[in-house]
């Protein structure tokens, strides 16, 4: 019988790579984590990992029993899920994750739905990047996350989770207020090709990257800054300009913000993930139907 604890370590492993990120991830020490994979090893009666350098590579056996992990987890956690329904007694807890803005706007509104609902569920928030997510929830430290894909990222069909639209957010254009485009009521994007870029956080550098490269063009970064608000007094002061997503509270009396032209205009997609064959255990299908409900307002 083979434990679903180092089926947990070995899925981990795949994403960070090496045993000591993986041991950082899982709150375990190297050796434990080595230790685990040894055992599974021998279990599985095939050799499954070899070392190259710091990392680590997946035999094909590795692989093999990787993606019989990926089916045995899922089923585990649906039982546990139909297990909890069929008692009539969830666990009435929930720990969340997502980026910045999506904590403001969705996930403190939801979670706050959620702790004053007849029947309340305690909640637990942090704030993670995309990649962090799928890290967070493959290691357990989340049940439920709000994200923005990413190119090569997991693709909806992960078999690893449970993926669904939440919301596209649309983007406007920030320019200084004394801006040649601030009084333009829509532009394209192409319209600002030839303008100094300011970086926001590597997330959504990456997605501005994609959205000027299919309107033909490669953004010029010349200042970065991760805070949105450190973003925008950039731009005020006329460093450059930034696409900035419409959940991002309104900009300062000395930015404009310009609606962007296009069929769908620029956008970026948020979706709501969880493991998967956990989207039907109660306490976590309440947390989705609360951020859909506060979706449904943006």
């Amino acid at each position: 019988m083979v434990d679903l604890q180092l089926l947990r370590t070995l899925r981990v492993l795949y994403v960070q790579g090496t045993v000591t990120a993986t041991a950082r991830a899982l709150h375990m020490s190297p050796s434990a984590v080595s230790q685990q994979l040894r055992r599974l090893a021998a279990e599985a009666g095939a050799d499954l990992l070899r070392a190259e350098g710091r990392r680590v590579q997946f035999t094909a056996a590795g692989h093999v029993l990787l993606r019989h992990a990926d089916l045995l987890c899922s089923q585990w956690e649906r039982a546990v899920s139909e297990l909890a329904e069929e008692a009539g007694s969830p666990r009435r807890t929930l720990s969340l994750g997502g980026f910045a803005t999506s904590i403001d706007t969705l996930l403190a509104p939801a979670a706050r739905r959620l702790n004053q609902a007849e029947y309340p569920t305690r909640t637990f928030l942090q704030e993670a990047g995309t990649q962090e997510c799928y890290e967070k929830l493959l290691a357990g430290e989340i049940d439920l996350a709000v994200l923005t894909p990413l190119p090569g990222g997991p693709p909806l069909d992960d078999p690893r989770f449970e993926q669904s639209v939440l919301m596209d957010d649309l983007m406007d254009l920030a320019v200084p207020a004394d801006h040649r485009l601030a009084t333009q009521s829509t532009v394209d994007l192409a319209d600002a090709s030839t303008e100094d870029w300011i970086a926001p956080h590597h997330d959504h550098t990456r997605l501005i990257e994609s959205l000027c490269s299919a309107s033909g063009f490669a953004p010029k970064f010349v200042h970065r800054a991760d805070a949105w608000h450190a973003v925008l007094s950039l731009v005020s002061h006329g460093f450059g300009v930034c696409l900035v997503p419409r959940l991002v509270p309104p900009p300062r009396l000395d930015v404009a913000r310009v609606r962007l032209r296009g069929d769908p205009p620029p956008f970026r997609r948020i979706l709501v993930c969880v493991r998967s064959g956990t989207g039907q255990d109660p306490t976590i299908a309440d947390g989705i139907a609360a951020l859909r409900q506060q979706a449904q307002g943006h």
